[in-house]
């Protein structure tokens, strides 16, 4: 399903030093290195969800996930941020392979205050029929295809995190540059305990957002929850720092990222850069060249300017650890 319509080498630095601390913060936990393995498949549709790089790995209990601007963000003067179905053989509404299961469109301003403003958005149709519970403080509701942050700057809202209740799926972005308008999100991501349906998903129970300092609990079907405490929104990223409640086993994946590749010039992701361990020199491949790396920092970016959603961020994951002090 094209999520963009839902929601609308060289030597390279080093990942950002907030994402390197993020592991010495936590002085007696051990670092931990994740496997990704690369399930991409070829398409000409610059609106299809071809990437799939699967992260996976034993023990793992926190992490740190970033969405982060991409280098060359200062180069470019025309963000292209409009749909392309020109290679597609459906045109922005109903995927034709996906289910879908009939809902009352609505729209739910759930919390609102000086710095946040969080919305749930139920969608006329959707490909999974789950109905998730959502508490938002005290208020509870149900049944949102769309969980919607918005950070709030000057007393305007900026959209910079989606989560999808109904299989998982996460989309972070930083605040854009005054010049890209509301900007563009690219990638998405799942978290959690990773299973095969027509596409990965992850089976939520339910979510409680906390506001202060903001938090969004996530409890799984399996009997797991993740606590993602939104550490940063900026100008420059998007931080979430999550704890699971029980350690990853390496038999199933715990992270997902899911994004388009046509061709270099035309991805949402191109490259992935990594560190095999906190002291390894930085590695970087074109993302078809990618098979499986093991990596305690990683991430899945493009350092060349791309005509499809250009200022879109890259996602980075590291700071992976035990859990033990």
């Amino acid at each position: 399903m094209p999520f963009s319509t839902l929601a609308r080498i060289a030597t390279l630095p080093l990942l950002p030093a907030a994402l390197l601390l993020s592991a010495a913060g936590a002085a007696h936990a051990a670092p931990v290195a994740a496997t990704v393995e690369n399930g991409t498949t070829t398409t000409a549709c610059a609106e299809e969800d071809n990437v799939s790089l699967t992260l996976r790995g034993e023990g793992i209990r926190r992490m740190r996930i970033e969405a982060l601007q991409p280098d060359y963000l200062d180069k470019i003067g025309n963000d292209v941020t409009a749909p392309d179905f020109s290679g597609c053989n459906f045109d922005g509404g109903e995927h034709p392979t996906d289910p879908a299961y009939r809902f009352r469109k609505r729209t739910v301003v759930l919390m609102d205050n000086a710095q946040w403003r969080v919305v749930g958005m139920t969608l006329p149709s959707f490909w999974r029929p789950q109905r998730v519970p959502v508490q938002v403080g005290k208020r509870k509701d149900r049944g949102f295809h769309l969980l919607q942050v918005f950070r709030k700057e000057n007393g305007k809202p900026l959209e910079a995190i989606v989560l999808y209740p109904s299989d998982g799926y996460w989309r972070i972005k930083p605040l854009p540059e005054a010049r890209f308008g509301d900007g563009v999100y690219g990638s998405s991501f799942l978290l959690g305990p990773v299973e095969a349906a027509a596409r990965p998903v992850v089976n939520i129970a339910s979510i409680r957002i906390v506001p202060r300092p903001l938090a969004i609990h996530v409890r799984f079907t399996d009997g797991g929850s993740a606590a993602v405490k939104v550490d940063e929104i900026s100008r420059v990223r998007t931080a979430l720092d999550v704890t699971l409640s029980k350690p990853t086993a390496n038999a199933q994946p715990f992270a997902v990222l899911r994004s388009m590749y046509v061709t270099p010039d035309n991805a949402d992701v191109s490259e992935v850069r990594w560190q095999a361990s906190p002291q390894a020199a930085q590695q970087v491949l074109p993302l078809p060249e990618v098979k499986s790396l093991q990596a305690t920092q990683v991430r899945f970016g493009r350092s060349l300017p791309s005509k499809h959603n250009t200022s879109a961020p890259d996602i980075a994951f590291g700071g992976f650890d035990d859990g033990s002090r």
